[in-house]
């Protein structure tokens, strides 16, 4: 079943993003056309779960992937989102943030044992999820700030305080999934 839905989910977004990067490259806006051939890399990368011996995201987890791809690379970059909502590009860092410490979470579940995981403190167990979160945030910016040198020059608008922001609502998500792995820690 979570084979299938991976299979669709990557050609419907591959197949949506071809078709922008062809638009925009036709019309010569740089910009967009380079976020859309950029989208059909990060559509496609779940297809390499299906090589994985054991998958460990759940359906949830794939589609908030996908629920990613659509609100950063779509809406924020290419129907300019992040330039007509002040509070989009802070939001979706949030999102992010608790995406990726639930992917933390999935990460913990595959790597330790289920005999192990009794001896795996609630504090370590937070600091993983909320390391992970807030190390993806920062990689983001880096991501942001390299794209901006050598490509878009649209990523970083606000430059420093863009920045704060975003890693502030990346590390507010972080801290988000990390209280709640800590909380429910036994049920993990």
């Amino acid at each position: 079943m979570k084979r299938k839905w991976i299979i669709g989910l990557s050609t419907l977004f591959v197949i949506f993003m071809a078709i922008l990067f062809l638009y925009y490259f036709k019309k010569g806006d740089n910009s967009r056309w380079q976020v859309a051939l950029g989208g059909i890399g990060v559509s496609a990368l779940p297809l390499l779960l299906l090589f994985a011996k054991r998958n460990p995201f759940n359906l949830p987890l794939i589609f908030g992937y996908y629920v990613a791809i659509l609100c950063t690379i779509y809406l924020g970059s290419i129907a300019s989102f992040y330039l007509k909502h002040k509070w989009w590009d802070s939001t979706i860092h949030f999102y992010k943030g608790i995406l990726v410490g639930l992917i933390g979470i999935a990460l913990y579940k595959l790597w330790i044992p289920g005999s192990a995981r009794k001896a795996v403190s609630r504090p370590i167990l937070f600091l993983f999820i909320f390391s992970l979160a807030v190390s993806s945030s920062v990689l983001w910016e880096i991501y942001e700030f390299t794209g901006d040198q050598i490509f878009t020059h649209t990523m970083q608008r606000g430059g420093n305080k863009d920045t704060m922001f975003d890693l502030l609502a990346g590390t507010g998500g972080g801290l988000l999934a990390g209280i709640y792995a800590a909380a429910r820690k036994a049920q993990l």
